[in-house]
């Protein structure tokens, strides 16, 4: 029996099951889009695979009922936990009418749903960022407890989104966590030819906060350090910097060949440490999880992404009179 790191977290054996399963249900529903893509069904898939320990982690060190996430495109994990469903994602993915996100007018992976403090994100990197920082300068502003939390790529920290709004928010002390989602690459662009400091992390100090680098395969000691910066952001105490380290497991969309980047060993050495590998394997290894409920869970998993796929496919597009419906004010 290993050490129960999550018990010391307060976390209890339901609570990781459920971390668990979230960051399955966001695997098989990527594994799902892509398939969907390749047999023509859905235009463009932007993958979490790799990512999902970091997503899911922070996601639950948070409060759904009163923080705001400004995910970006990857953050399929974030939105779950936060209230989006599988149904939801797939509206999305096949440009249907329903889609909670724009109606079917956006590409998938543009997060947005008013009900659970989803704000929508646009194309463009990193404009999420001062966005983040402007919800937190409302929320000190009004007095209400809120913590505004944004993710986004390495290559997105050398944008001057995202600089100003690390500043300002350094500057008046705001109740924002800014999470750089490290996956190696920026498309094509390894980090080495990124950044001139070793870690992201490291440019928090120039802006007045503390700076975290951690293991973003391991979502408990994700889960520990953006529960520590929540603390400290409704303290009133600030802003926090973290950087979580995985590895893009897909190419960078469904329309990049990352062949012609990087080579296969690099990608099958990174799978060894696939987050729902060993994240299943420590659940297993602390007696939280045994082969029958994991099977359980996998079951359940794929029946929620199989009655998304079916409803979403079958639903009705939006009315081509609609296109323009929210772009021009109407009579």
């Amino acid at each position: 029996m290993v050490e129960n790191r999550h018990k010391e977290l307060g976390l209890s054996d339901e609570k990781v099951l459920k971390i668990y399963e979230t960051m399955l249900l966001s695997r098989r529903i990527d594994e799902r889009m892509w398939l969907l893509n390749r047999s023509g069904k859905i235009p463009f898939v932007i993958s979490c695979q790799g990512q999902e320990a970091a997503q899911v982690g922070a996601a639950f060190a948070l409060d759904p009922s009163k923080d705001y996430v400004l995910p970006y495109y990857r953050d399929v994990g974030v939105v779950l936990t936060f209230g989006m469903t599988a149904k939801d994602l797939m509206l999305s993915g096949f440009a249907k009418a329903e889609d909670p996100n724009s109606g079917g007018r956006q590409m998938p992976g543009h997060f947005g749903q008013k009900k659970n403090r989803i704000v929508t994100g646009s194309s463009p990197v990193t404009t999420q960022v001062p966005h983040a920082v402007g919800i937190a300068l409302a929320g000190k502003m009004e007095g209400k407890d809120l913590v505004s939390f944004v993710t986004f790529g390495e290559g997105s920290s050398n944008q001057g989104d995202f600089h100003e709004g690390a500043n300002f928010a350094g500057v008046h002390k705001l109740p924002v966590i800014f999470m750089c989602e490290n996956n190696k690459y920026a498309i094509s662009v390894p980090i080495s030819k990124q950044l001139a400091c070793e870690y992201v992390s490291d440019r928090a100090i120039g802006y007045g906060m503390p700076g975290f680098t951690v293991d973003g395969n391991d979502p408990l000691e994700v889960y520990k350090t953006v529960k520590e910066a929540a603390d400290r952001a409704r303290r009133g105490e600030g802003p926090t910097l973290i950087e979580t380290v995985s590895y893009r497991l897909t190419a960078h969309s469904s329309d990049d060949d990352d062949r012609t980047y990087r080579a296969p060993d690099e990608v099958a050495e990174a799978k060894t440490k696939d987050p729902i590998i060993t994240f299943g394997a420590y659940l297993k290894e602390t007696g939280v999880m045994d082969d029958g409920l994991e099977s359980e869970i996998n079951a359940r998993v794929m029946k929620i992404v199989n009655e998304a796929t079916d409803y979403a496919e079958n639903a009705p597009y939006a009315d081509p009179q609609e296109a323009l419906k929210y772009v021009y004010g109407q009579e």
